[in-house]
Order: C-alpha cells, then structure tokens, then sequence
C-alpha cells in the first residue's frame, strides 16, 4: 500500500539530502540480489533516521533487525564521537554482506554486528540505551518493546517500523496474526503512561515512543 502518491513521494525524495555513495551501493546491491528488498529502509526513511538520530545525538544506539545494514548506517550518522551502535539480526547468509558494508563505512570501529537471537543477546549487554530501532519480526515487537523499555534511558527513544503493516491495522476484515499484533502492540503503546508517543505515516509507518 502506497500511502501518498508516488508523485509526492519521489517529490519528497527530491528534496531530501542525498544518500551517500555506501547507501546508494547498499540500496541498489539489495533491491538486486537480496531477497525481500521492500525490507530496506530506503532513501527516504534512512534520511527521516538519520535526522532523528542527529536531533537526538545518541551515544548507545541499539537495533533489532540489521537487514542489509542500511538503517545501521543511517542511525550511525547521528552518533557521538564516542558512541556505539549495537545491531542484531538472526540472519546468517546476510553476515558476510553486511560486514562488508558496515566494514566499507567510517563507523566501523563504532558498530557491534550480532548474528543471534535479539530477545537472547539484549538482557546480557548491560547497556542503557538512548535510541532503540525496531524493525524485527512482528511477533515478537510486545516483547521487544518491553524488553528494552526498562533499558532506555530517561528522555530515550523506540522507534518502531512498519506499524501500520500496509494500512491492515485499520482494516477491519484483515485479522491475519501480524496484523492483530501490530495493533495491539499501537494500543498498548498509546496506553502506555511511561511513553508519550506519536505515529508518523512514514512509508509503512514509524511510532516513535519517548522515555518519560
């Protein structure tokens, strides 16, 4: 589901700072050899992050859900000199790939690439976390989210993609189980009195969630 015209799309595109050379490779090598390239975050999203992250001004960033390492490096721009960003994935036939490009970056020395299960690895890395990026399996966002909650700092951030699942959650005849999660994961958040949060329709929808 397209949620405004591809014209304005690529209008807001247009004038949105480019995508570095990396980016451009990452984005143009996934959409041709990986599966599932819709997955990317893409130029513009990856610009709407990277702007997030610079306003922020992170010193720990943690991602659940590296893909082909694109969003990583978005994130990463917005990083403090001394910052670290954490990215976790499950995804062993992309490890060598997204090595390669994180290896290719200027943020190298300050990304840790995780292949194992997130809800395993998080609880022993002793973090507190200034932005959490989520853009992992859907079945396991509830968890997720409460997993890392008590591990934000206060004034942090979760960031969630994908939460409007293609305009299902407000479709009532779409009951399928992504889709009846994504919109109780919506609900609780919205309920949440540790959170104030707001739902941007950006691309597939990002719910941005701030840390009282």
């Amino acid at each position: 589901m397209e949620f405004i015209a591809q014209e304005l799309d690529q209008y807001c595109c247009n004038h949105s700072a480019v995508e570095n050379d990396l980016l451009k490779r990452i984005n143009r090598e996934t959409h041709l050899e990986v599966l599932q390239p819709r997955m990317l975050s893409g130029h513009f999203q990856g610009r709407v992050l990277s702007m997030l992250s610079k306003m922020i001004q992170p010193k720990r960033i943690l991602e659940i859900g590296t893909y082909t390492g694109y969003s990583a490096l978005c994130l990463a721009e917005g990083l403090r000199k001394d910052g670290k960003l954490v990215t976790i994935d499950v995804n062993e036939e992309l490890e060598m790939r997204v090595r390669g490009y994180f290896d290719a970056s200027s943020y190298a020395e300050q990304i840790e690439y995780i292949i194992s299960p997130a809800l395993e690895v998080i609880p022993t890395l002793n973090e507190t976390w200034d932005v959490v990026f989520i853009d992992a399996d859907k079945l396991n966002y509830i968890e997720y989210y409460e997993l890392v909650l008590p591990l934000v700092s206060a004034g942090g951030y979760i960031i969630l993609d994908n939460v409007l699942w293609s305009g299902k959650v407000v479709n009532p005849e779409e009951n399928d189980k992504d889709t009846v999660l994504l919109r109780k994961l919506n609900t609780t958040i919205h309920a949440d009195e540790r959170v104030e949060e707001v739902l941007l329709p950006i691309r597939d929808g990002l719910m941005i969630a701030r840390k009282k």
